[in-house]
């Protein structure tokens, strides 16, 4: 199983992004879906969170700014900046918790990451 990150950039304060993850590989089902991001000197952070069925959650500093959605049948997740600040640039991590099959008589699960993308926003 592997995730691609795409969408990331340099953007002036008060744009917007569009961040998507595509998952690809012997998948069975993906459960949890999320953003992270780190910006340098910081700790890793969730920024957003999507279940299966569909419910979301946002750290505070992102509400009312970022979505999350996902696309099931695509099974790839998508993060929506908008209103951009410059404290919001950061590496950005998709990451999701898949079920899959591996060869093996059951299936198994496991916690992937994408390989980041870098967002920078200017001030």
């Amino acid at each position: 199983v592997q995730l691609q990150a795409s969408g990331g950039g340099l953007v002036q304060a008060g744009g917007s992004l569009r961040l998507s993850c595509a998952a690809s590989g012997s998948i069975l089902n993906i459960n949890d879906m999320a953003w992270y991001r780190q910006a340098p000197g910081k700790q890793r952070e969730l920024v957003a969170s999507i279940g299966s069925g569909g419910s979301t959650n946002y750290a505070d500093s992102v509400k009312g700014r970022f979505t999350i959605s996902r696309d099931n049948a695509k099974n790839t997740q998508y993060l929506q900046m908008n209103s951009l600040k410059p404290e919001d640039s950061a590496v950005y991590y998709c990451n999701a918790v898949v079920l899959y099959n591996d060869g093996s008589i059951w299936p198994r699960s496991g916690d992937f990451w994408g390989q980041g993308t870098l967002v920078t926003v200017s001030s």
